[in-house]
């Protein structure tokens, strides 16, 4: 590519950022100037924004006003009089085109163009000596130096084209050389699959692309089952009585089976040591009816999700075995598991298969929290390993979870809220497709031209309740919080939108509730008093909040944004602490000691830790599964395991508290005055006092109840779920 050419009558030059016309030069954003130069090399051709957004900003998130803004500094510095549609064209959801003369400066040398117009093009700088060489060629010498000057002139100009055309040389193998970017995919066609009242999710094609098969879960029924649906027809079939599953499924290579992982119904209680088989089901019977699944593996002491059928005859899937997972491969004819891939400071995330390139896509997490993208054989040998470069703003405690482009040497994946390519050496591109909704799991048809999408949408309102019938009588320190409680509900609402509202707490002293809420579009730290809300965080785009706890004065809250610590104040300033291992979640903050209990990842195991933020030392809590944790006022550690059950630490090893066996769920608990307040799977909110050991149930609660958020004397703090949907859309590509 040229590294100057004309517009019209602008001269561009790359080199030097400018654009001049009339010996007036302006220097111009060097991300505009690519904009440009991008659309002059496809003059009159239409340039979509994806297109301009994966050459211009590769590998960089950024808004559709930045291209905005691009456009609008070059129709400034290109049209003094207005006239710009002669130049940049606008094609309303399309994109831009450039519609004028270009004429690229190794085009200008091709036409033998005069030296004083090379001159002009290449460097003012030297218009004199070309000037001075054009007069010899005309016979038109210097009277002074006549013996000297013409010789010198001409080795000039000689040495001059060399170092140029060695410049052009160097670029044009820059260009070449460099790998080029993933291709953009463009979207234009949105459709929704499923449209119930019930959870959609782990949707993907059979390999004939004839249907489309997805888990449907019942709350109500407390029902999970697999279904299909004929892509023709529009016919849904149910293909399995009821069953308990974990993760995705898969189909065979020849499209007869389907693979999974099964475990308990979920009407049934956890058991300490619950059961993850590996099953298949007849896919072929069950569109002719519902079939009950055959077992593989079945595995006591080691967890599996996410099978993938490589072959006929071999199944790879995810296997944790302590606090780390690792990509193993089951052969059917042999009965017998062998390691395809594991890392030893670290733990894989997830994964993907392409039976057309051969390959095998995992991503990962390292002890240090860099995430890595490794490509391998079906035989698990490593072809390459790349760090993930994230973009600027980009969360990166969102994992990575990829799904083959077959069309493209890439792979694509949600981030909650947007799609992005994945190149195999780590590269992160967005594709433009703006969304009021979250997006999850991305599934390809086999031709590559459409893909699947779980679209979710979950509505949730910060809830108070009165401990018992006393404290439903008795107003609120502060009443201008919440209207009068409902004469047919036994609750108030204190906030309310049409997306999440979470984690609601009281402030310490105080009468405002600090919360989480996604009413702005990303996951924010509002404060609601006197019936007015502020937001006072200002996290990027993108933004996973896992936490908040109030610091005891109430004039700040401590928050767990993107697995890094922020303590964000009232007047909206933010103070980032540096501890470097990623956290899953933050439980509480007693900021009089200034120590932080929370969940994060040190070295390569997740462990419930104690952090003190002055000097950033930790000590190991226990490296158990823990799922909710909180101290006392007087320090006493109180947390649930993955089963809901309740510990405290002991003189020996910890202690659970076997009156409160049954009674944990996963809707949390709270403690004030040394007693512990919970919400059982019965929905009934009961108290149990860790000095007297005394159980009460305190009363019954509504059923959309998703968690308890905080207890003071009176009232609970609650999340009350008014929708959650998961449905299956698809998305095809525009031609």
């Amino acid at each position: 590519m040229a590294v100057q050419y004309w517009v019209g009558e602008f001269f561009v030059d790359l080199s030097r950022n400018q654009i001049t016309k009339k010996e007036h030069s302006q220097t111009i954003a060097p991300k505009a100037l690519a904009v440009l130069t991008y659309l002059a090399e496809n003059q009159g051709k239409v340039v979509s924004y994806d297109e301009l957004f994966s050459q211009v900003w590769p590998d960089t998130v950024v808004s559709p006003n930045t291209l905005q803004r691009s456009i609008a500094q070059l129709r400034k510095l290109l049209d003094e009089d207005n006239q710009l549609e002669s130049f940049i064209k606008t094609h309303t959801k399309q994109g831009y085109s450039l519609e004028c003369k270009i004429q690229w400066h190794d085009e200008i040398e091709e036409q033998s163009a005069p030296d004083s117009i090379v001159a002009r093009v290449i460097d003012s700088n030297v218009t004199h000596d070309l000037q001075e060489s054009e007069a010899i060629k005309n016979n038109a010498i210097p009277e002074t130096n006549t013996a000297v000057k013409p010789q010198f002139s001409r080795l000039f100009l000689k040495l001059f084209s060399l170092v140029v055309g060695i410049i052009i040389v160097g670029v044009i193998s820059i260009i070449t050389l460099t790998p080029k970017h993933t291709s953009t995919l463009t979207f234009d066609k949105l459709r929704s699959v499923t449209a119930t009242d019930d959870k959609e999710y782990a949707a993907v094609y059979s390999p004939d692309g004839q249907y489309i098969v997805f888990h449907r879960y019942l709350d109500k029924l407390c029902m999970n089952n697999l279904w299909a649906k004929n892509i023709t027809t529009q016919q849904e079939i149910l293909l399995t009585k009821k069953l308990g599953t974990y993760g995705g499924h898969s189909f065979s290579q020849d499209g007869k089976k389907l693979a999974f992982v099964s475990t308990q119904d979920c009407d049934k209680p956890i058991s300490p040591n619950p059961c993850y088989n590996l099953v298949t089901l007849d896919f072929q019977k069950a569109l002719k009816s519902p079939q009950l699944s055959s077992l593989m593996v079945e595995c006591k002491s080691s967890q599996l999700r996410d099978p993938i059928w490589m072959d006929n005859e071999n199944i790879a899937v995810l296997q944790k075995l302590s606090n780390s997972w690792k990509l193993i491969s089951y052969s059917i004819t042999e009965n017998k598991s062998t390691v395809l891939f594991e890392v030893k400071d670290g733990s894989l995330i997830a994964f993907d298969y392409s039976d057309n390139k051969a390959l095998i896509a995992v991503t990962s997490v390292r002890d240090n929290g860099q995430h890595y993208i490794e490509m391998l054989k079906p035989d698990g040998e490593i072809l390459s390993s790349h760090p993930i470069d994230y973009p600027p703003g980009f969360s990166k405690f969102r994992s990575v979870r990829p799904s083959f482009d077959p069309l493209n040497k890439q792979l694509v994946f949600s981030s909650g809220r947007q799609l992005f390519t994945l190149s195999y050496d780590g590269k992160i591109n967005r594709i433009l497709l703006p969304l009021d909704y979250k997006i999850e799991d991305p599934n390809f048809h086999p031709e590559g031209r459409r893909l699947l999408l779980i679209k979710k949408r979950y509505d949730s309102d910060i809830g108070l309740f009165p401990l018992n019938q006393i404290a439903h009588n008795q107003p609120l320190q502060n009443e201008s919080l919440l209207t009068q409680l409902d004469g047919n509900k036994s609750y108030a609402i204190i906030e309310r939108s049409t997306l999440g509202e979470e984690n609601a707490i009281f402030q310490p002293n105080g009468e405002s509730i600090a919360f989480i809420s996604e009413r702005s579009g990303e996951d924010q730290i509002w404060v609601t008093k006197d019936s007015h809300s502020q937001q006072i965080s200002s996290f990027p785009s993108n933004t996973l909040i896992r936490g908040i706890d109030w610091a005891t004065d109430g004039k700040s809250v401590l928050v767990n944004a993107n697995g890094m610590l922020t303590q964000v104040f009232l007047d909206g300033q933010q103070t980032n602490i540096s501890f470097k291992p990623l956290i899953y979640r933050l439980f509480q903050w007693d900021s009089q000691n200034n120590t932080a209990l929370l969940v994060a990842r040190t070295k390569g195991v997740s462990n419930l830790i104690e952090l003190n933020l002055d000097n950033l030392d930790y000590k190991i809590v226990t490296n158990k599964k823990v799922i909710w944790a909180q101290k006392t006022e007087e320090g006493r550690l109180i947390y649930t395991d993955f089963i809901n059950r309740f510990w405290q630490p002991g003189p020996v090893e910890d202690q659970l508290i076997e009156k409160l066996v049954g009674q944990g769920s996963s809707k949390r608990f709270s403690i004030k005055d040394n007693v512990i307040y919970g919400i059982n799977q019965n929905n009934r909110l009961w108290s149990y006092d860790l000095d007297k050991e005394g159980f009460e149930t305190i009363r019954e609660l509504d059923e959309n109840v998703d968690y308890l958020t905080d207890i003071n004397q009176t009232h609970s703090l609650v999340e009350l779920r008014i929708s959650a949907k998961k449905e299956v859309v698809e998305l095809s590509l525009s031609d």
